[in-house]
């Protein structure tokens, strides 16, 4: 029976693409998404007829079928297609574990990821949390049983987990705040961040509104429009193209139970990420210690703080002294969200943290540059905590 070891660096990230991030857009979905793919087959020095197969991490709401990217790019023979919708905020990473397996099996030759998020203009005319057609993964929970109380959007839901962290574990606002604060001043130096020129103080975060206790204004993500996209092809083809290949040496993925109801779970702090992140460091033969930085999904700051300790960084209950005093900024022991993150960068459903660490592995990241790092780590957050995690390195 084959090994998840088997999978190991067998498949790499060989071209990024990326739009620029704004609130507001005229561009379609589909537009933005092209706008990236053709960007990345350019990082790689491939051609787009190279192509065959094409992974959707949001099914049509990436910017179109695969059909609508056979038809845009020329792709005439396509092997292998797939989306992951179901998994929200985690599918980008799954959709590099699916393009690995395509790849390493020798079912396809180069995969396309595209995936364009249009929070702010797409969403801003509809309500989408509670409405089952509109394919959010915990809508019908969401407007059954949450809605009638008056719960209807995700910081609320959300904002469960932390208040149930706070009450165990005694994190404060302030070690929330530390989140927001190192992700603003990542965000300071990167140049497609939305709030590279808004900086960002402990007193500013503390004095910023109530959304939903125990989350303020600056505890939650941005709303903007942008894509992003990766090529990915085999270690094999990898050495032969333009950029230093970024080999993916683990990724999985995981549910939590019930995977889309956070009251009715024995433990609500037990979340996807726990069950998939020791399968990815068993791929990849390594452990959190020889992880250089981690993009981590940071929808909220107290998720934030949830997956830093499902990931491996500390034990359950010490993420809010973890992210104090610098210790994830850059120059500290674990430099998180070198981009901004979701907080500070913009919301592009994740895929701008795989960009990103690609980035970093590359030494292509100037001023923000994590000093000569080999691994990598980035996870993925969706609905209410599934969870992926990817496992990158040079």
């Amino acid at each position: 029976m084959p090994a998840l070891t088997d999978l190991r660096d067998q498949a790499c990230i060989v071209g990024i693409g990326e739009t620029a991030y704004t609130r507001g857009t005229p561009k379609s979905a589909l537009e933005l998404a092209l706008e990236a793919s053709l960007g990345a087959i350019e990082d790689a020095g491939i051609q787009p007829g190279d192509i065959d197969a094409v992974i959707l991490p949001n099914g049509a709401g990436s910017g179109g079928t695969a059909g609508d990217f056979c038809a845009n790019l020329g792709l005439q023979d396509l092997h292998y297609t797939t989306s992951l919708q179901e998994m929200g905020g985690a599918m980008c990473v799954s959709a590099v574990e699916s393009a690995t397996t395509a790849l390493a099996s020798g079912i396809a030759q180069y995969a396309l990821i595209p995936l364009c998020s249009r929070f702010y203009s797409g969403r801003r005319a509809r309500q989408v949390t509670s409405d089952p057609g509109t394919g959010l993964q915990a809508a019908e929970t969401i407007r059954d049983y949450y809605a009638p109380f008056g719960v209807a959007a995700p910081p609320q839901h959300y904002a469960w987990m932390t208040q149930r962290h706070m009450q165990l574990y005694g994190t404060t606002h302030e070690q929330l705040g530390a989140v927001a604060v190192a992700m603003r001043k990542h965000a300071q130096l990167h140049p497609n961040a939305l709030m590279q020129r808004a900086p960002l103080t402990l007193e500013d975060y503390l004095s910023s509104r109530w959304i939903s206790y125990p989350y303020r204004l600056l505890d939650c993500c941005l709303e903007t429009d942008g894509a992003a996209a990766l090529l990915m092809t085999s270690a094999e083809r990898a050495k032969d193209l333009r950029k230093k290949p970024v080999y993916v040496t683990g990724v999985a993925s995981g549910h939590p139970f019930p995977p889309h109801d956070i009251p009715n779970r024995p433990d609500i702090l037990k979340i996807g990420l726990d069950f998939c992140a020791s399968r990815a460091y068993a791929m990849a033969g390594v452990q959190p210690s020889d992880i250089d930085f981690a993009e981590i999904y940071d929808c909220f700051t107290g998720q934030a703080i949830l997956q830093i300790e499902s990931a491996g960084f500390c034990k359950k209950g010490e993420g809010g002294p973890f992210v104090e005093n610098g210790r994830i900024e850059l120059g500290g022991a674990l430099p998180v969200n070198t981009h901004g993150g979701l907080l500070s960068q913009a919301h592009n459903t994740g895929m701008n943290h795989l960009v990103e660490a690609v980035v970093q592995l590359r030494h292509e990241a100037d001023s923000r540059q994590v000093q000569d790092p080999e691994f990598g780590v980035v996870t993925g957050w969706g609905g209410h905590g599934h969870g992926s995690i990817a496992i990158l390195r040079r």
